[in-house]
């Protein structure tokens, strides 16, 4: 009889010590889906692997994923860059495949969006691209709208996708 050990799963505000593990998961997860540094995602983000510094500020939030103590997503809030004071931004929010399908994206984003709330924020921006559309399932679940233009200075002109979500 072959019987699988139970994973165990820990949601968790990031330490200093997650820098290098959730920058190789955003690095997997964006060479998944041809996400390329050249085209302005995520992966061309200076503070990539000072994720730990970034989200330290005020307003800001960040959360890792562990399975069996290995770091297989993340997820995050903060403030949105040139915009209006009371909007904030869904940010890098990537999953390993291993961890995808077992509602773990949308427990850390209902987490982020709460924080943000308890932040004073208002509303809550987000961008993505078209053909992650799991992703955008996700965020249209949530309450997700889609808008047309951008908002704010994000620096990731590839991504199509705009969406607005009043907290």
């Amino acid at each position: 009889m072959n019987v699988t050990a139970p994973v165990e799963v820990k949601m968790r505000r990031i330490a200093a010590t997650d820098n290098a593990a959730i920058a190789s998961v955003i690095r997997q997860v964006s060479a998944e889906y041809g996400l390329t540094a050249d085209k302005g995602y995520t992966v061309a983000d200076p503070e990539l692997d000072e994720l730990y510094q970034l989200y330290s500020r005020p307003g800001c939030a960040y959360w890792v994923v562990e399975q069996n103590g290995d770091v297989v997503g993340g997820g995050g809030v903060a403030p949105l860059k040139c915009s209006e004071p009371d909007i904030c931004e869904l940010q890098k929010m990537y999953f390993l495949p291993r961890a995808r399908g077992q509602g773990l994206a949308k427990k850390l984003a209902q987490m982020a969006l709460d924080h943000a709330r308890a932040q004073g924020f208002t509303r809550c921006y987000l961008e993505t691209t078209a053909f992650l559309t799991d992703a955008i399932g996700l965020y249209e679940h949530l309450g997700f709208e889609h808008i047309d233009g951008p908002l704010g200075c994000t620096g990731h002109v590839d991504c199509e996708v705009r969406m607005l979500k009043a907290l």
